[in-house]
């Protein structure tokens, strides 16, 4: 993940969860001033996990792994189209937290058990969990059969927290 200086309204935000955190291990980072540990916790996967849409796939992640082949000799000329087109772009990849491209790949992988099956197994891909710091700005239920959207994505730094502590 990238890192990603945060902006003074997300500094805002992560200050409020730095002073209400209960966790005792984070409660000894704040009070011991450790705020690089304090980011390597923001940094972590949330508990409970929270699930959200995956802003980057690949075509070779989704169709180098288990995919399953037979069903593309299946689709019709339109849908086809339609799965090729979604992946036509210099990078080869997807953004799924974007409604239209969840909406190409439900029309893609209509149909049948297996075309669904199919379906499944994409959107599988297309999928993760949130960390502690990014679930702060995420929006939506976040979980496997409802993921949230990403309001930031990255890594929380030491800087940050320090700036979340002392500027804002």
């Amino acid at each position: 993940m990238a890192i990603t200086m945060l902006n003074t309204q997300q500094l805002i935000v992560l200050k409020a969860a730095i002073a209400a955190e209960t966790d005792p291990a984070f409660v000894q980072l704040r009070q011991e001033g450790g705020t690089g540990l304090m980011a390597e916790w923001f940094n972590v996967a949330a508990t409970p996990a929270f699930v959200v849409w995956r802003t980057s796939v690949t075509q070779d992640e989704i169709m180098q792994n288990g995919f399953d082949w037979v069903q593309v000799d299946n689709l019709s000329v339109g849908k086809a189209r339609i799965w090729e087109w979604l992946f036509d772009n210099q990078s080869n990849t997807i953004n799924p937290s974007k409604a239209n491209v969840r909406a190409g790949i439900d029309e893609a992988w209509k149909g049948t058990a297996a075309m669904l099956a199919v379906r499944e197994a994409v959107y599988g891909h297309c999928k993760r969990s949130a960390t502690r710091a990014e679930k702060l700005f995420a929006s939506g239920v976040g979980s496997t059969v409802s993921p949230g959207l990403l309001g930031w994505e990255g890594t929380v730094s030491d800087y940050d927290v320090v700036r979340a502590i002392n500027e804002v």
